[in-house]
């Protein structure tokens, strides 16, 4: 038995070096391809994707679990064998279902659809985004019933960013999370309190933002002797081997949060990515658990950290060494309260921590729409203003702000979307109790300590992998099931104070 484990582990080892050099291929189409580089690109990717399918079908590696499932080394579940042996079983059954044509054609059409969305969004042409997004669509229906499912064909997709998850659950928990979220929205945009965001719109050089940034992600945790720091149209974290992760970001010389929380974000995946053990690169017990469980990482780092006035405490006098001309007359508190301004916006990754819930619930409705095909690609644009009048009470004006702000159905991640919500609430459950066990954060906070938190989300998430489910992992760290409560408790107190409702 011992023998089918290893040669199970080192097949699928094997298949995660092919898979890196997909992702390098891929970080650096986003960040350096030269513009008529995109149709060879994809051609190489698709190549590279099929080698890739061939190798996880491998009738070799179903005699190996075969073998495995019954053996003393599958029956603990959450063992490092037994976590292997049933994530792989799961993922080989999973991928048996998958014609090698459809794989191949679903990487051509994403890697031509980015670059054809990264065109068409600078043109703002919808226009001439909508048929490669037609056929990525058309493509993922096909891949959904490829996969089946029992409720709805998009659980089908759900499943590969948030294993285990269904739809009807995910819809029950954000209408929950939604019931209690307006009212508060409603009470801090109808108040009279206000921050001064001009300050945040003053100029702050490009090459001071990038040296503060990546001092702030140092020292956060985010090791850059294994990592490192770009620029792309729409920020993003990978991870190309155990000691190598990137992260992206943009800048924007006339408003500060965009570049600095979108490093703060990233590096909080690139901690969790580090965290992960690398003696197990390429399966399960060196894998991330669900991209839940991982935006939970960098949303708790970019918010219940980076926008709180303990942080701030300790980096603002850098802040206004780093941008004198912006920063030198401006007192911390009216800083911060800029940087928690809560307003209605059109950008998903500059929105706000009360109103970014309410954008991932016109996309998570959307995507379904379009699953179901419910929702032509024709009437996508009008579908998506509509929802931002009703949700949030604005209209975009444009489509490159509007529809055509995210990369991600581009990149035919589709389902994806509502792992930022629960992401949210992974992230405050973890932070609530963190403070309970290791606290007062704030104090260490200010101080410029963050070691202690990042070293006991290592030991609670981390350094698990995929031996739990997301479900499991929260149940086991927290004592409680997933629920919307610690982040409403945390947004009635920090927003609610700053702004003076309850």
């Amino acid at each position: 038995m011992a023998q089918a484990l290893e040669s199970l582990c080192q097949h699928t080892r094997e298949t995660a070096l092919l898979n890196s050099a997909i992702e390098t291929l891929a970080w650096d189409e986003r960040t350096m391809l030269p513009e008529r580089g995109g149709a060879y690109r994809a051609e190489q990717m698709t190549y590279l994707a099929g080698l890739v399918h061939r190798r996880r079908t491998d009738p070799r590696v179903g005699e190996w679990l075969a073998e495995l499932a019954t053996s003393d080394l599958a029956a603990d579940l959450h063992s490092d064998a037994g976590a292997t042996i049933r994530n792989l079983r799961r993922e080989y059954d999973k991928q048996r279902k998958l014609p090698q044509k459809l794989v191949e054609a679903l990487t051509r059409a994403t890697v031509l659809g980015q670059q054809s969305w990264v065109a068409a969004r600078k043109a703002d042409r919808f226009a001439d985004f909508a048929p490669q997004l037609a056929e990525i669509i058309k493509l993922s229906r096909e891949k959904a019933d490829a996969l089946g499912y029992q409720q709805a064909r998009y659980d089908a997709l759900l499943d590969e960013y948030e294993p285990h998850a269904v739809t009807s659950e995910v819809a029950r928990v954000l209408a929950g999370l939604r019931k209690e979220l307006v009212p508060l929205v409603e009470g801090i945009v109808g108040g009279s309190r206000k921050p001064e965001l001009s300050i945040l719109k003053r100029h702050f050089p490009k090459t001071a933002q990038e040296k503060f940034g990546t001092e702030a992600a140092a020292r956060i945790g985010f090791d850059f002797s294994r990592g490192r720091l770009d620029v792309t149209s729409h920020p993003f974290c990978t991870t190309l081997g155990p000691d190598d992760c990137r992260i992206t970001t943009r800048y924007d010389e006339r408003f500060f949060p965009s570049a600095f929380f979108g490093i703060l974000h990233e590096a909080g995946h690139g901690i969790y990515e580090q965290g992960l053990r690398g003696d197990w690169f390429g399966l399960p017990p060196g894998e991330a658990i669900s991209l839940g469980i991982h935006e939970s990482q960098s949303r708790l780092w970019e918010n219940l950290v980076g926008r709180g006035l303990p942080f701030w405490r300790h980096f603002y006098p850098q802040a206004q060494a780093a941008f004198p001309q912006a920063l030198g007359d401006v007192p911390l508190d009216a800083f911060h309260f800029a940087i928690n301004n809560v307003e209605p916006s059109l950008i998903r990754v500059e929105a706000d921590e009360a109103t970014y819930n309410l954008h991932i619930l016109v996309r998570f409705e959307l995507e379904q729409a379009l699953i179901n095909d419910d929702l032509s690609i024709g009437d996508l644009p009008g579908a998506w203003n509509e929802k931002y009048q009703s949700y949030l009470g604005i209209k975009p004006p444009a489509d490159a702000v509007g529809v055509m702000q995210d990369i991600h159905w581009s990149a035919g991640l589709v389902g994806y979307f509502p792992t930022y919500s629960l992401g949210n609430l992974y992230a405050a459950q973890f932070f609530e109790l963190a403070d309970k066990e290791i606290g007062p954060l704030d104090e260490q906070f200010a101080g410029g300590e963050f070691r202690p938190l990042r070293e006991w989300l290592r030991e609670k998430i981390h350094r698990h992998g995929k031996c739990y489910t997301a479900a499991e992992l929260v149940k086991n760290a927290t004592g409680k099931p997933l629920s919307h409560d610690a982040l409403m408790t945390r947004l009635r107190g920090t927003l609610g104070g700053l702004y003076g409702v309850g």
